[in-house]
């Protein structure tokens, strides 16, 4: 059992801690491979703002159109016989009274007794494709980071509603973990990443010690790479962009790399972008092309 417990929430919002999909996709893929049943859905009238979130007209299978409002809903898994269940909170993220929201959150996990949770997230970063998809795992919880290896977040500024939940249910005593998959930008925020829905799966199965099953997402993984390769091989200033980016991936990554030596890769690297030392603006990234999660 790892220090998540055995009910464990997992949390992702649609929009701004999304980028490529990836967080909401991978609890989308949570709910295809089990049975899930809603316990609480939120109101959306005192939370969204509909020029900002639009209701969608859609039509169903009835052949009738329908106004789909934004939704915030928690799922309960039908069975949970396993070592690890997995509730799932889903939804769009909300544009107001989060707090309120936050406290009726933190009520239904207590109600259904959840011994830990985790937020997923996602962000683009100047990171290639072809490399494994870069996973910040973070906690402020001193037991749960001792228990996992995880990082203590230093981040301090705007946030998204997975940093107030986090906060909410370390004062409520259940303990909170983040993941945040860091997708690369050049590929386009709203194209979905199947690569880095996998990677936030893989390392979520391995902090809650619960075996997770993949279905496609390995090869739609691969696919979206070899897609992504047949664009750029028809753009020579895209391949060398991301040559670029592997180079200084790779240097990083090394075991042989001394700091100095990752330090001399990345002002090379920040040279050919046309910065210099000393001019990295506070929300610059470091050189993994990561400085941890703004959420």
């Amino acid at each position: 059992m790892s220090g998540l417990g055995e009910r464990v929430l997992v949390v992702a919002f649609d929009g701004w801690n999304d980028a490529g999909d990836a967080a909401s996709s991978a609890t989308a893929h949570l709910r295809r491979m089990a049975e899930y049943e809603p316990i609480f859905s939120a109101d959306p009238e005192p939370y969204f703002d509909y020029q900002y979130t639009r209701p969608q007209l859609r039509v169903g299978d009835d052949g009738v159109r329908r106004i789909a409002w934004p939704e915030i809903t928690v799922w309960r898994p039908r069975k949970t016989d396993g070592p690890v269940s997995f509730w799932l909170l889903t939804g769009v993220e909300p544009a107001r009274a989060w707090q309120h929201l936050t406290a009726d959150l933190i009520d239904v996990a207590l109600g259904e007794d959840i011994t830990g949770m985790v937020t997923l997230g996602s962000m683009m970063s100047d990171v290639p494709h072809t490399r494994p998809i870069t996973i910040y795992s973070g906690s402020d919880n001193d037991t749960l980071r001792a228990a996992l290896g995880l990082e203590r977040p230093t981040y301090e500024g705007p946030v998204g509603i997975l940093s107030v939940l986090e906060e909410a249910a370390e004062e409520a005593g259940i303990p909170s973990a983040s993941l945040w998959a860091s997708v690369p930008h050049y590929i386009g925020g709203h194209t979905p990443s199947p690569k880095a829905t996998l990677a936030l799966l893989d390392r979520l199965a391995e902090l809650a010690r619960s075996d997770i099953a993949r279905g496609d997402l390995p090869a739609e993984a691969l696919a979206w790479e070899a897609s992504i390769d047949a664009a750029a091989a028809d753009d020579e200033d895209m391949t060398e962009y991301i040559r670029q980016l592997e180079r200084t991936r790779d240097t990083w990554d090394s075991p042989e790399a001394s700091g100095d030596a990752i330090a001399q890769e990345f002002e090379r690297y920040l040279r050919r972008r046309g910065d210099g030392p000393g001019e990295r603006g506070p929300g610059d990234k470091g050189p993994s092309g990561w400085d941890g999660p703004r959420r």
